[in-house]
This record gives structure tokens, sequence and C-alpha cells, in this order.
């Protein structure tokens, strides 16, 4: 990411010097390093369910390996943690292994010269493709590398008050939400009976990411798993990426979704009746009486059909590691069968990996508010990868913001606009 945080201190001095003498990619590894045995260190999120899952993965690979000690900790705090992990980059001072690391960021790392690249190792793109199956391609970079090992995903679907459904004479259960239409009809009904400010109110601020819990999940489902990006050109000045934008213009324009930011938490405080989240949602929204149901489309697509947006973190492997043969092992480890199982259980998060439904039936099973979720994993799409996503997605939700949210000029027109000057940055990666 371009910005920096003041936690950087002197680093943001040296930051322009970096980037421009690192600009010539990720590492391979390198000579020794790749194959160095050793301590390490890994960074995890905040969270207070992943820094669980992280400090027993850690312990129980301590246990067993005392000449290769995994020292876990916290990310730094910081504006943001793509912030904190270019700065650590720039300073050369990044743990191995960070299992935080946002898919939009991997190609500036990587530019950056701060990735390893995975498919060095002997079984490194074996290990990831076996694990993630088709699903793995969309983590690679222009080349085919994996400069990000795929973790974990939470793959957003819209959930919906059951409480406020029946205040409005709604069938709470089987909700009519699954064309544009239906989803129309149905947010007239809950704002004209009162029981909510808004049908849905996704952020409608202009951060580049915010496009990815609105436009890109009902896209990547109204053309069955297509990505804002493909073959280097932009996919969605078409039929498709003009029925989603005019769907989500007319909620603007109804008065069905919320123009202006909200403070708290919209769902669940009642404003909205609505809401595009992933799996995290099930602990945070205990106290609502909450039901699920897949993204729509024009015209509907069966469950079991319909894709949508990933949410997914990923871990990266930065080229500070002086002991990278051990990073892999643990890497492995911490992405095993058992780990994922346990990862599952401490977050509600999904793995990235093949046949997840039916891997942990026993879980989805016994967790039957994850099951949805675990089915919707299969079908997801991911950001742009290469060194200029962020600028990319900030020049979709700009055209986005105005033209769609504010009602702005035609929205065609803003799309096609929007895909010009993202191809042109794709074609400077």
């Amino acid at each position: 990411m371009q910005r920096r945080t003041a936690l950087i201190g002197a680093t943001v001095l040296l930051a322009g010097l970096g980037l421009t003498a690192c600009s010539g990619g990720g590492g391979g590894g390198g000579g020794d390093a790749l194959t160095a045995k050793g301590p390490i260190t890994i960074w995890y999120s905040n969270n207070e369910s992943e820094v669980e899952w992280g400090k027993a993965t850690v312990a129980s690979w301590n246990a067993d390996h005392p000449d290769e000690q995994v020292k876990g900790q916290e990310i730094p705090a910081g504006k943001s943690s793509e912030e904190v992990i270019g700065a650590a980059i720039t300073a050369g001072n990044a743990p191995c292994l960070v299992y935080n690391t946002a898919p939009s960021a991997v190609g500036q790392f990587q530019k950056q010269g701060g990735l390893v690249d995975l498919s060095s190792f002997d079984d490194g793109p074996a290990y990831i493709e076996d694990r993630s199956g088709d699903l793995a391609e969309q983590y690679q970079d222009a080349d085919g590398k994996y400069y990000q090992m795929p973790w974990k995903s939470n793959p957003v679907m819209i959930f919906y008050n059951k409480d406020l459904f029946t205040q409005a004479g709604l069938d709470a259960e089987n909700p009519e939400l699954s064309t544009y239409d239906d989803f129309l009809a149905t947010s007239k009904t809950l704002v004209d009976a009162g029981v909510s400010d808004y049908a849905i109110h996704p952020a409608p601020t202009s951060e580049f990411f915010q496009s990815q819990f609105d436009f890109m999940p009902l896209y990547a489902a109204e053309t069955g798993g297509t990505g804002l990006i493909e073959d280097g050109k932009a996919t969605f000045a078409d039929g498709a990426g003009e029925d989603v934008a005019g769907f989500w213009r007319d909620l603007y324009d109804q008065g069905l979704a919320g123009q202006e930011q909200y403070t708290g938490d919209s769902f669940a405080d009642g404003e909205a009746a609505m809401s595009i989240v992933g799996p995290w949602a099930v602990n945070v929204y205990e106290d609502v009486n909450w039901g699920a149901v897949p993204v729509p489309t024009k015209d509907g697509t069966d469950a079991d059909e319909t894709y949508t947006f990933s949410d997914a973190k990923n871990v990266g492997m930065y080229t500070a590691c002086e002991n990278q043969g051990t990073a892999w092992e643990f890497l492995k480890y911490s992405t095993s069968e058992d780990s994922d199982r346990a990862l599952l259980e401490t977050t509600g998060q999904m793995p990235i990996r093949t046949d997840l439904a039916s891997t942990y039936s026993d879980y989805f099973d016994a967790n039957p508010s994850y099951a949805l979720f675990g089915d919707q994993a299969a079908r997801t799409i991911e950001v742009p990868s290469g060194p200029n996503t962020v600028a990319e997605l900030q020049a979709f939700r700009d055209a986005w913001s105005k033209s769609v949210i504010f009602g702005e000029g035609d929205v065609g027109s803003s799309l096609k606009d929007a895909a010009s000057e993202i191809d042109e940055l794709a074609a400077q990666g």
C-alpha cells in the first residue's frame, strides 16, 4: 500500500529509495537461506481467536522441534497491517512468515523484493495445489509463481435479520432475495414497513477495498466466477457489470441503501435489515436472529452454483528470513489437515483447501451455522494480482462511488472509463 504510518519512524524517509532499489521483484529464497534450518519468527493477526490458534500451533511445533523454535507474536500495531509489513520489508526486519497477508498487497510486496517465491521449494507448487485445488490458480502471479500461500477465506453472503423480516410481514425462513427484482421488492417492503432505516447498508466510503463487499460478490455471482481483471484486461464493463451496477444504483436511488457512513454496526443495531458478511459474523451477531443466503443474481442462481468474493487472508514468506527451510516446513505444518481443522474449529474461518465440506463434514454437521459458508468457500473469486492491485481497485471504487452510490452520470460510461484506466495500470505490471 502507498500510505505510511507514524509508527514507521525514520524508515519513511527511506521508503522511496527502498521501493526503487527492490523493484526487480520478489526473491526466490536465494542460496543457503532456502534450505537453512533454525529458529524463526512469525506474525499472526491480533484477532483473539487467531491468536489462540497461533499460540497453540507454535507450542505444538516447538514441543517437537527443539532446534527449530518458532517465536510467534501478534502483528505490530499500525494504521494497517499492510503498511506495517511494507515498512518491515523496507527496513529489512520482516519476520519469516506473516499469517495476515492481504492478497491485494502481495504484488506490491513482491515488487519491493520482500517476498520469497514459494515455487522455489522443490515441493512448493505441488503442496499448494494439492491443498487448495483449482482455487490456487487465483493466487499465482503473472508468471505462474506463488508469492503467497492460499490460507483462509471468509466467503461473503447475505445475512438478514429474521425478526425484522417477520415484523415486515415477510417469510423469514424462505426470504425472496435470489433475484434482483425480488431483492428490491423485499427491500422496499422492509423500509416501507419502518422496521429499519435501510434494507442494506454497505460502507459507502471511498476506500479501495469497499467494492469487495458490494460489487465484486454480485459480479462474481452474475458471471459464474469472473474476476475484475482477466488476462490483463478489465472484465466488468459488460452487460453483467452494468446489471450489477444498475441493481445497486436502484437500491440507492430508492433510498433502500444508505449513502452516508454509519458509525456503528448497522446490522447489529437494526439500522439495516441485511448485510454482506463472511463466517466471522456468526459469533459477532450472536444476539441477532439471523439467516443467511447467497448473494442475488439478475435472474436467480441455485445456491450450489453461486460464486462470491473470498475475503481471504494468506501467508507470505519474507526474504529477510534467514532460515527459510524451517519456515517452509512450519508453513506446511500450520496448513496441514490437522492444523486446518484447528483453524476452522477455533476461528470459524474457512481453510482454502479442496473438498473442505467433505473433509470436515463432522464439524459442519455439528455446526450448521457454518455449513453454508463451508459449501460457498468452493466458489469464490479473488482480487486482481499484480503490483498495481490497490490502484486498480481504487480506480474502480472512485467510479462506483460517483455513478452508483451518488447517482452522478451514466453507469455504463462510468464502468467503461474505469476499465480503460485499469487496463493501463494492469499493463504497467
